[in-house]
């Protein structure tokens, strides 16, 4: 989509939905944003937050990098950019949710099974993003081997959801909270050829139509 059609775009937005909700758009600026949920999700154009969910400007708090990996808690760590979007969302904005949405045909996982040469300097810094999961590839190899390459990159994909769960949880403020029964997080596994969501039910360690959820209250809030 080139530059000139967003611009237009936009225009039809400025005319059409900002004035009609001219009193929704004041609102949130005056009031501030209340969301209750964030979403980490993965930076890919075909992932689209609001869109899946159909929600309005407001409604989630929204982090995105590639391959929506949750760096470990580490005040040390120079990749920051996650680690404050997630403290920020918990700690000033008190989300009560935390989803970890991945989706089928993730770049990121598929190139954790590349040989990108680190000497590539126009990758220079995916290659060191990647390394965060590099032990969701080990995972994934031993889970599944090379032979089907359809089948380890979506067992890739299935399991760095789970890493990136088990990654929130060395966070402070969400171990605190989840102590006190303040938040809740949970792992979604997107369909980008249906549309179809699963999301990833500890208790039976699969993945499950997003549906099911529903019938337990436990899983979510």
């Amino acid at each position: 989509m080139s530059t000139k059609t967003l611009i237009e775009n936009y225009t039809k937005f400025k005319s059409e939905y900002a004035q009609e909700h001219s009193d929704f758009l004041q609102d949130l600026v005056e009031n501030g944003q209340h969301p209750k949920t964030l979403f980490i999700t993965c930076s890919d154009s075909r992932v689209a937050p609001n869109f899946i969910t159909q929600t309005q400007p407001g409604d989630l708090f929204i982090a995105r990098n590639i391959g929506n990996f949750v760096p470990p808690f580490d005040p040390n760590s120079e990749a920051s950019a996650t680690p404050a979007a997630i403290e920020y969302a918990v700690s000033a904005l008190n989300v009560e949710n935390i989803i970890v949405c991945g989706h089928t045909e993730c770049g990121a996982c598929k190139s954790l099974h590349l040989d990108i040469p680190e000497d590539n300097i126009e990758m220079t810094n995916v290659i060191k993003w990647l390394k965060f999961a590099d032990s969701v590839k080990d995972k994934a190899l031993a889970c599944v081997g090379k032979k089907d390459p359809k089948l380890l990159y979506s067992t890739t994909e299935k399991l760095n959801i789970i890493e990136q769960i088990e990654n929130l949880l060395t966070y402070p403020a969400i171990q605190k909270r989840i102590e006190e029964g303040t938040i809740f997080v949970q792992g979604w596994y997107y369909h980008l050829e249906n549309g179809d969501l699963e999301y990833y039910d500890h208790i039976k360690n699969e993945f499950l139509p997003i549906e099911k959820s529903l019938e337990n209250p436990k899983t979510h809030t």
